[in-house]
């Protein structure tokens, strides 16, 4: 969670090396880049400096892209190194958590599982989140973990270090996620 100035600048920098921006000109055509500079500039002024006009008008737009893209992604959720590769609809529960280095693609849904009391997910870092792929309840998925395209995982995977498949979810590969994508966020 982004608690200064420092951590701010820290989580843009990792979000721009793991979608592997390069160029100042994604800054004015990459909507995906726009959407997660937004989502980290809206986690600043609201967590650093509680009633400005100014996280007003960034909340405005955020939102305002947030529809545009299909997103429905809460500020506080995802660690530092995000990386959304596609336009399209993701639904992310306010109560989860996800940690650093997560490469999440269209169609995912993470969220509380209905008479759970609002629990949702809580997700390591390194992880790589597939199109399609379901994840909800009070279910802890551990580092390195890879979950496959349309997998429903309901259930806790602690480990970490593997490869989720199916419905439900099962381990279907002991392969982590270990050089399968760029970490933003050097510390994992």
């Amino acid at each position: 969670m982004i608690q200064s100035y420092a951590d701010y600048q820290m989580y843009l920098e990792a979000d721009r090396i793991a979608l592997g921006v390069n160029s100042r000109w994604a800054q004015l055509y990459d909507e995906i880049y726009q959407f997660q500079r937004l989502l980290r500039k809206v986690e600043f002024l609201t967590n650093c400096r509680k009633s400005s006009l100014r996280r007003r008008i960034v909340a405005f737009r955020f939102r305002r892209l947030s529809i545009r893209l299909g997103f429905s992604i809460p500020i506080n959720v995802f660690g530092p190194g995000l990386a959304i590769l596609h336009y399209g609809t993701i639904v992310v529960n306010s109560g989860a958590r996800i940690g650093s280095n997560c490469r999440i693609h269209t169609g995912v849904n993470i969220g509380a599982q209905l008479g759970s009391g609002g629990k949702a997910p809580k997700i390591g870092n390194n992880c790589y989140i597939a199109p399609g792929a379901k994840l909800f309840g009070d279910i802890h998925i551990g580092d390195n973990t890879a979950i496959g395209a349309n997998a429903v995982v309901n259930k806790s995977f602690p480990e970490g270090n593997v490869t989720l498949g199916g419905i439900p979810a099962k381990i279907i590969s002991e392969k982590s996620t270990e050089g399968l994508f760029v970490h933003g966020d050097k510390r994992f």
